[in-house]
């Protein structure tokens, strides 16, 4: 029993360094030809939104919504990408044997 919570705790602490990691990788993305760009992290925190100002006007709202929509979208994309790369290369993340012996 306490080599399974051992396991437990070395699962959650590889899990806690696998989050600090992804959250240093950033990517940007766009739309609208590079008017609207969003920046997120691995962790899928929004660390920036640029909207270009001549695209900012009322007779342009729901064009930058759209826009908006589809740079997080771009972004979340992108960093899916990276994201299960960065986990595939982690030879050691392994599931402990959750069995019943």
């Amino acid at each position: 029993m306490f080599n399974k919570l051992k396991q437990f705790k070395d699962l959650r602490t590889k899990a806690k360094d696998l989050k600090a990691k992804l959250s240093l990788i950033e990517v940007e993305g766009s739309a609208s030809f590079g008017k609207v760009k969003i920046v997120i992290n691995g962790a899928q925190e929004i660390l920036s939104v640029t909207i270009d100002p001549q695209f900012l006007q009322p007779s342009n709202k729901e064009k930058v919504e759209g826009a908006i929509k589809d740079a997080f979208a771009d972004a979340m994309k992108k960093i899916s990408r990276k994201m299960a790369s960065q986990m595939s290369s982690l030879d050691d993340f392994q599931f402990p044997d959750l069995g019943n012996n």
